[in-house]
């Protein structure tokens, strides 16, 4: 029951006092005004020079009063106060705190604004640590190593007084020529919901809020292009784009931003069927949904649903949306003359507006003893001061994490009659465009690449070196020679035959190529950076065909934000390496892995396509998807989901399982998985179990993940794996559109990857067929010990 509204105005800040009824007790004595002042964000000083950050950016950013007009009813969110042009620590903690107390003092009720920031790869702040990207998390196949990386970015939220982070992104690829797929973990959902779900847990047990994206369907849009429609049906919908999100919800994700697209004609800021009944209803969420910056004004201006963004403001919030983001503009004066005039019923206001402070009070926002000044100030004195100090957000402990994750994802695709690991002291031609560039470890969302390259003059603030400058440095005492060849786009043939000499005169050839991660056009890989080909950009597959025709080996070395087709090259490659963008440590800990110092480890969380540059294909594909008699395109990747190579294999030893072979429906099933190291170091093995349902209700992938465990093997160490594998997991959308678990054989496919299966379990599940909800086991229990005898 309420409070009573008769009791101290200021029971509302009272953190002894049940967080409902407190929150009941402020409603109760808000204005309208006031009410909507709370659903909204305000992006203070972005400016058109501070670069594109956000598609339709410079259409919508105009503030409709000035600061002092609009702090009277107060703001609900700050957006981006760190993440917007390159600001010292202090500098930037400082400020923040001067608005938050401005805001506080303005208003009759002194309630903070949220502030959030993006967190992708890392908290995108100048001078605060990059981290490996999305791709990395999935190729590194580790939950517990990601969990950490997401704690250390929650704790450095947390000194900064940033309450909500926008990651992570658990779209699963779906069409590798979308500009996004680099902020993707993978295209398979068990694995984009196992490792999303870990990064969740990390950075929302400093005390902040992590944001799912974007829910749903972003990344299912037609010919891979940014912000375009999809058209999906219902079983692609329910068993390829939700888990991860149910996954994550789950873990205890207390925000989500909504999917920009329109599905099958249906805006999802306008879907109350998404937002709301499933959302809500359904998986039983309670926390704020916050709309993808301009993605409600855009239900007017890109999606002509709405007649005006009043209306636009009553379909969001109808839809199940409670924030508006990144500032405010339907949600300001069109929706308070909205609700004036009768066209927006003020329950939809209370709705969002009880959710958002809920959620204030779960951040302690609205606590009595809540200050402005984020606790970094109490570190470090101010920059202004004689010495120039500044608060440090990359220390040693930030940079040793990300370079485990770095070294642990990178993926050794190809290694020719040993080519790999590179002898000590060889001279090496290190060629390529994304050789000797700092901006070749980030992806779109860091912010050197997202803000920092609009701002030249400002120096990155960290220390990134170059796979050339960690070749140079490296203990294994190479003779190193750089050239270009060609820039990612462009180039010209006296630098290809620059390249062709360097490689010429070299006992190896190292050709580091990829893409220039960017925005809406101004790079390959990113976001709004779609392409129309497979192929490698620009020049760069000619430069690569150039160093070939030497006769001298020649290991390419991929930075990327996508897989690229290398059909035509690979089996003439000495070896392939491909670090997607692995952060601001990657070079060292690519250098360690190219001379043997650390063992290949990661595993491909996407597929390389073969043969056809515009194939989009991912491995989650049903009979008629696989290669045929009947077309001429041949689907095949030329490297599969979960592939990856060690300089040392482990030898698997046993695959055994339940002896009576039997499942019930309602049960769990054991697989057991013996493997041993007979090397004379640590080696890794990611343990992957697919699932194959030979006749299902409907047509279904002919393999699908069910599970993957890393294994760490000391020298000599043996170890047994004991995967526990639920009924649920094997559930799918039926003909009736319920999931169940279905009676019948099934095969249980164990192996190294999705190609390489070790041992192939047949079992029978017994029982009647069981319909499942959100609330059925989505994950695996996996216990390892050392085997003994």
């Amino acid at each position: 029951m309420a409070l009573s509204t008769e009791t101290s105005p200021e029971v509302w800040k009272d953190a002894a006092v049940p967080d409902e009824d407190r929150v009941e007790a402020l409603m109760a004595q808000m204005s309208v005004a006031e009410k909507v002042a709370q659903l909204y964000g305000v992006w203070v000083g972005i400016k058109d020079e501070d670069g594109e950050m956000a598609p339709h950016q410079h259409e919508f950013t105009s503030l409709p009063v000035g600061w002092d007009e609009l702090v009277k009813d107060g703001i609900g969110q700050l957006t981006r106060p760190f993440g917007t042009t390159p600001v010292g620590v202090l500098t930037g903690a400082t400020t923040l705190a001067n608005a938050q107390r401005s805001i506080t003092e303005a208003g009759r009720w002194g309630i903070p604004a949220l502030v959030h920031e993006e967190i992708l790869t890392g908290l995108a702040a100048w001078k605060a640590t990059v981290y490996p990207s999305p791709l990395c998390w999935g190729a590194s196949f580790d939950p517990g190593l990601v969990e950490r990386m997401g704690a250390q970015i929650g704790a450095t939220m947390r000194r900064l007084g940033i309450h909500q982070g926008l990651a992570p992104v658990l779209d699963v690829a779906r069409d590798l020529r979308w500009g996004r797929v680099e902020e993707t973990i993978g295209e398979d959902p068990v694995l984009v919901g196992t490792i999303g779900s870990a990064y969740i847990r990390g950075v929302q047990s400093a005390g902040v809020v992590a944001t799912l994206k974007h829910f749903v369907g972003y990344s299912a849009s037609k010919a891979g292009r940014n912000l375009a429609p999809v058209s999906v049906g219902r079983r692609e919908i329910a068993d390829v784009l939700l888990p991860p999100f149910e996954m994550a919800l789950r873990a205890g994700a207390d925000s989500v931003m909504n999917s920009y697209a329109d599905i099958d004609g249906v805006p999802v800021a306008a879907d109350p069927t998404l937002l709301t009944d499933l959302l809500r209803d359904t998986y039983g969420f309670t926390g704020t949904v916050v709309a993808d910056y301009f993605s409600v004004a855009f239900l007017q201006t890109l999606h002509n649903v709405a007649d005006s963004p009043g209306d636009a403001a009553r379909l969001a919030l109808t839809a199940g949306i409670d924030v508006e983001l990144p500032t405010v503009n339907t949600f300001g004066p069109p929706l308070i003359e909205a609700i004036d005039r009768g066209e927006v019923d003020i329950a939809l206001i209370d709705r969002a507006l009880r959710r958002v402070l809920l959620q204030k009070c779960r951040l302690g926002l609205l606590d009595a003893g809540w200050t402005p000044e984020p606790s970094v100030l109490d570190e470090t004195a101010p920059e202004s001061d004689e010495t120039g100090a500044d608060a440090v957000l990359d220390g040693a402990e930030e940079r040793a994490l990300a370079a485990e994750l770095a070294r642990r994802s990178v993926v050794l695709l190809h290694n020719d009659a040993g080519a790999l690991p590179l002898a000590a002291g060889l001279r090496l031609a290190v060629v390529g465009p994304r050789a000797d560039t700092a901006q070749a470890m980030m992806g779109c969302y860091s912010f050197p690449m997202h803000v920092g390259v609009h701002h030249p003059d400002v120096p990155i603030g960290l220390e990134v070196p170059t796979l050339v400058e960690a070749l140079r440095a490296d203990p294994a005492g190479y003779d190193v020679r750089y050239e270009q060849g060609v820039p990612v786009l462009g180039g010209d043939d006296e630098g290809i035959a620059a390249a062709v000499a360097a490689g010429a005169n070299a006992d190896v050839c190292v050709a580091v190529l990829g893409d220039q991660a960017g925005l809406f056009g101004r790079g390959t890989s990113g976001e709004g950076c779609d392409v129309a080909s497979l192929r490698l950009p620009g020049r760069q597959e000619e430069l690569l065909e150039a160093v070939l025709a030497t006769g001298k080996p020649v290991v390419l070395v991929l930075l990327v934000g996508r897989p690229y087709e290398l059909a035509r090259q690979a089996g003439r490659l000495a070896a392939v390496m491909c670090g997607f963008f692995p952060g601001e440590e990657g070079a060292r800990a690519l250098a360690d892995v190219l001379s043997g110092r650390a063992d290949p480890a990661g595993r491909l969380p996407v597929s390389f396509p073969g043969d056809g540059a515009t194939q989009p294909s991912t491995y989650l594909a049903s009979p008629l998807a696989r290669r045929s008699e009947v077309s001429s395109v041949d689907p095949t990747p030329l490297f599969p989901f979960g592939h990856g190579l060690s300089y040392t294999p482990i030898t698997w030893k046993a695959v055994t399982a339940d002896a009576a072979a039997t499942w019930p429906t309602d049960g769990a099933f054991d697989v057991r998985v013996t493997l041993h190291n007979g090397a004379a170091g640590p080696v890794s093995e990611v343990v992957q179990v697919y699932l194959h349902d030979p006749v299902a209700e409907v047509a279904r992938p002919v393999q699908s993940l069910l599970t993957a465990h890393r294994v760490d093997l000391e020298p000599g160490e043996t170890r047994e794996v004991t995967i526990s594998l639920h009924a649920d997991q094997t559930s799918y959308t039926g003909a009736a559109g319920r999931r169940q678990v279905d009676p019948g054989q099934v095969e249980l496919r164990v192996g190294a990857s999705s190609a390489d299966i070790r041992e192939t379990v047949t079992v029978s599940m017994t029982g009647p067929r069981r319909h499942v909800g959100f609330d059925r086991v989505m994950e695996a229990t996996v216990t390892s010990a050392v085997a003994r005898g």
